[in-house]
């Protein structure tokens, strides 16, 4: 039976893996241990907090070439591969980045009370407050020039209002201890341990992970780069499939649910299963009265601004759109999906072209993610047309592009459903000026693709010095329903930069989840953030070194950045430089 439901992030099968399941009476105990240690959670101070932190960040930096490692092994890459960067990138990274920024907004906490915001908080002339938030000091400037990101607040917080936003947990101390369960994603190895740290450090709960069965293999290495956690009882880790998650979930002693995955899983834990789970959501009547928050996936759009690009240009974006789709075999909640392009732009078949020609250049990857075969298969069914790049061995999957998917089918499989493997659809939107498609792109991905998590725009820097498509391009960032937007930089990014949110677009209905509800990392504690805006230049220099063509070199820069997330210096800064200079 294929994996694939339309309308949605797909539903994974159960699988088996080599690590075996807690019984409940091991889950019993460890939630009951957690539980025992939450009112003492609370009441540990910021300074002993700190000394927390600086612990995990010894203890995960020492056991980071392991966590490599055993991702490499898990997913059937050599540690000389393209793809081992993103090991690196996707794991000890962004962790260690996590842990720094949390422990540098507990100091400032512990100084003035709230979280340093590193740049300008402004108003918009509509009246919603932004908060720049990257680069968070001297060494990001550096390293990712030109690069900036901004926290968009809600509606109604004023720039006066602002800091009494931040570090609530921290602000009153006085509040009940809370039980989470965190019910881990099987995709990027980082996921779960700074789910992890959100809940302990930013909202103030204890924690019983239950690991997902695609990656339980790291279970080990989280007790040791967490022990200071463990040993004071406000971590416990638990295995198990959808059976395990689903007896934690029923558990009174569960005071709040946090999941990554599928909106199906989320709709099964807040509404139950089978037929009476139908009708409860149907009549949004949840079935737990607890608090449920998820990231959950996304057809993810690029929408590309119509310019003059030169060759190098084409070739620039062809590689970073790909990568987009590339990364982690394509199991990503925020892979390219839908490629949208101005219908007219002379340009377009050229960007197709180079695209063509990267994929043809990136080796397979294992599918390794439960179900892949088959969504890509759906995928197929539906668009005959549906070219593949690469010859697959074993348990390989080609690298798959459906282009010319029309706009005005908007039930089509293409927007409707996460392909959630190494495939993405390119379609072309009828406009008579570069403002209209880019007026007609944003409603088409607020009203016709699915999900609200992340979307990405690229543009010349040549367009924007027209007061017309600058102007329309600034609507479009304010108006895309998205928890991050990102303009000539892969959304995904923002997940890594620890100090912008990540999480869908709020307001989605309980039984429409779509993309989830609430958000991770905001490592300066907001609690009314709206969205994340990230920008950079056109291309940079040099080239990132998550870009997939070169990731030999970034596995040698990830590593480094690894070892300055954990030791700080300056000194360290010309060595990543120079390294990434070599990509």
């Amino acid at each position: 039976m294929t994996s694939v439901l339309r309308h949605g992030a797909p539903q994974f099968p159960p699988i088996s893996g080599t690590v075996p399941p807690s019984d409940q009476a091991a889950m019993e105990t460890a939630l009951q241990e957690v539980r025992a240690s939450k009112e003492a959670w609370v009441a540990i101070p910021v300074g002993e907090r700190m000394r927390i932190l600086d612990q995990l960040i010894r203890d995960f930096a020492a056991l980071a070439p392991r966590w490599v490692a055993a991702c490499l092994t898990a997913k059937g890459l050599a540690p000389t591969a393209l793809a081992a960067a993103e090991e690196w990138s996707n794991g000890p990274y962004c962790v260690l980045r996590n842990l720094r920024l949390l422990r540098q907004s507990l100091a400032d906490i512990q100084a003035s009370g709230k979280p340093r915001i590193p740049g300008p908080v402004r108003t918009r002339p509509d009246g919603q407050v932004t908060a720049q938030v990257f680069p968070e000091n001297i060494a990001d400037r550096i390293l990712f020039g030109g690069v900036r990101a901004e926290v968009w607040m809600e509606p109604g917080v004023s720039a006066a209002d602002l800091p009494a936003t931040q570090a609530l947990i921290y602000a009153e101390k006085q509040h009940p201890g809370q039980v989470a369960l965190v019910l881990g994603a099987g995709n990027v190895s980082s996921i779960g341990p700074t789910d992890i740290l959100y809940k302990l450090f930013v909202e103030d709960a204890v924690v019983l992970f239950k690991t997902n069965p695609v990656n339980a293999y790291l279970g080990p290495l989280l007790l040791e780069g967490f022990r200071a956690l463990v040993e004071r009882g406000a971590l416990r880790v638990v295995y198990g499939g959808a059976a395990e998650g689903a007896y934690l979930c029923q558990q009174a002693s569960v005071d709040e649910i946090h999941v990554t995955g599928s909106d199906k899983t989320f709709d099964a834990i807040v509404f139950g299963t089978g037929p009476e789970g139908a009708q409860r959501k149907a009549e949004n009547r949840p079935v737990l009265n607890k608090r449920v928050t998820g990231e959950l996936g996304n057809v993810s759009p690029v929408i590309v601004v119509p310019g003059p690009w030169s060759a190098s240009d084409l070739a620039y974006q062809a590689e970073h759109i790909a990568t987009m789709l590339v990364n982690n075999a394509g199991f990503n909640c925020n892979a390219t999906r839908v490629i949208l392009q101005h219908a007219s732009w002379d340009r377009r078949e050229a960007l197709l072209a180079r695209i063509r020609a990267v994929l043809a250049r990136v080796p397979l990857r294992a599918a390794y993610y439960p179900g892949a075969r088959d969504r890509q298969q759906a995928f197929m069914e539906a668009h005959a047309e549906a070219e593949q790049f690469g010859t697959p061995d074993g348990d390989e999957l080609p690298w798959t592009l459906i282009p010319g998917v029309g706009a005005e089918n908007s039930d089509d499989i293409a927007f409707t459903t996460e392909a959630f493997c190494g495939l993405f659809a390119e379609t072309p939107i009828a406009a008579a000026t570069v403002p209209a498609f880019i007026e007609r792109a944003v409603a088409f991905c607020n009203d016709a693709v699915w999900g609200s998590l992340n979307a990405t725009l690229l543009v010349h820097p040549a367009s924007l010095r027209d007061p017309a498509i600058k102007a329309a391009v600034e609507r479009a960032v304010a108006d895309l329903r998205y928890g991050t937007v990102a303009v000539n930089y892969w959304a995904a990014i923002n997940f890594a930069l620890g100090t912008t949110t990540w999480g869908a677009f709020p307001g989605h209905a309980l039984n429409d989840i779509q993309s989830g509800t609430g958000v991770v990392h905001n490592t300066l504690m907001f609690a009314r953030p709206q969205k994340s805006v990230l920008r950079a230049p056109f291309r940079s220099i040099p080239t990132p070194p998550w870009f997939v063509l070169h990731g030999r070199a970034g596995r040698v820069v990830f590593a480094r950045l690894v070892r300055m997330e954990a030791e700080p210096s300056l000194l360290k800064v010309p060595a990543i430089a120079l390294a990434a200079l070599r990509t």
